[in-house]
């Protein structure tokens, strides 16, 4: 029978006893100092705000934190090209040391899109239209038409344009629009001796317009009476709704008439 000493026992109660608490401080130590040193753990970096910036100064500014950065790019109308659109993370968020942050830049020329077909749309649907394509609507002329708010023509800086034609992205597009009052005819109305002011009331009143008004001198007639007018109202003479009307009125006459 072997004998095991009291003492030999002992020194390997010791020994196992230093092994495992070897064993716990390397746990603890990788846990608690290993892993938080070499992922800089409970340390986080706030996201600068970058958005509206030049290239060179959002790249500075998020080098300076030790940042890292992704760009793509995209054509805003209006926007200052080469800056900073968007951002993400969004600014002041919480991130770890080189963290990529994502930037969109504007680019620097607009893209071309391909002018859509307006025609015969509503006005609605067309600057729906444009809209979907990044074309901005620029002024709406309405003109004679029976078609009420229905596009007749589009145009691209004073020039009619196809449907297809290459514009650049963010581009105003003019349009032509019917009044719903088309290319109705009526006797010229008859504004000879009526002051100016009565005058206007009568031409605007019948869906025509104030044309050109000329001073004239005539000692017979009081200061602001029209003494003539053009297309003058003789027998069978006709205009067509939207026309304007010139006046010879007995002046001076103020500007603003």
């Amino acid at each position: 029978m072997i004998k095991i000493s009291t003492r030999t026992v002992s020194d390997l109660l010791i020994q196992i006893g230093i092994i495992a608490s070897l064993l716990v401080v390397l746990f603890l130590g990788f846990f608690f100092v290993y892993l938080p040193f070499t992922t800089n753990h409970g340390q986080t970096i706030t996201v600068p705000d970058v958005t509206k910036l030049s290239f060179e100064e959002m790249q500075n500014l998020l080098e300076d934190r030790g940042l890292r950065y992704e760009i793509d790019s995209a054509y805003v109308a209006g926007w200052q090209p080469l800056t900073v659109f968007q951002q993400y993370p969004r600014p002041n968020a919480k991130v770890k040391e080189g963290r990529k942050i994502y930037i969109t830049l504007i680019k620097r020329t607009a893209p071309m899109v391909s002018m859509p077909n307006l025609q015969d749309l509503t006005l609605r649907s067309a600057e729906l239209n444009l809209k979907s394509l990044g074309l901005e609507k620029g002024e709406t002329t309405y003109v004679p038409d029976v078609a009420k708010n229905s596009v007749l023509r589009q145009l691209y800086n004073g020039k009619e344009i196809a449907p297809g034609t290459p514009v650049p992205k963010g581009a105003m597009i003019d349009l032509e629009v019917g009044d719903g009052l088309g290319s109705t005819m009526f006797e010229v109305p008859n504004v000879v001796g009526l002051p100016l002011d009565e005058a206007k009331l009568t031409i605007q009143g019948s869906n025509l317009k104030v044309g050109t008004i000329i001073s004239v001198e005539d000692p017979e007639k009081e200061v602001g009476t029209v003494v003539r007018q053009r297309p003058e109202a003789r027998s069978g003479e006709r205009i067509r709704v939207g026309e304007a009307m010139d006046l010879w009125v007995v002046g001076p006459v103020e500007p603003d008439q």
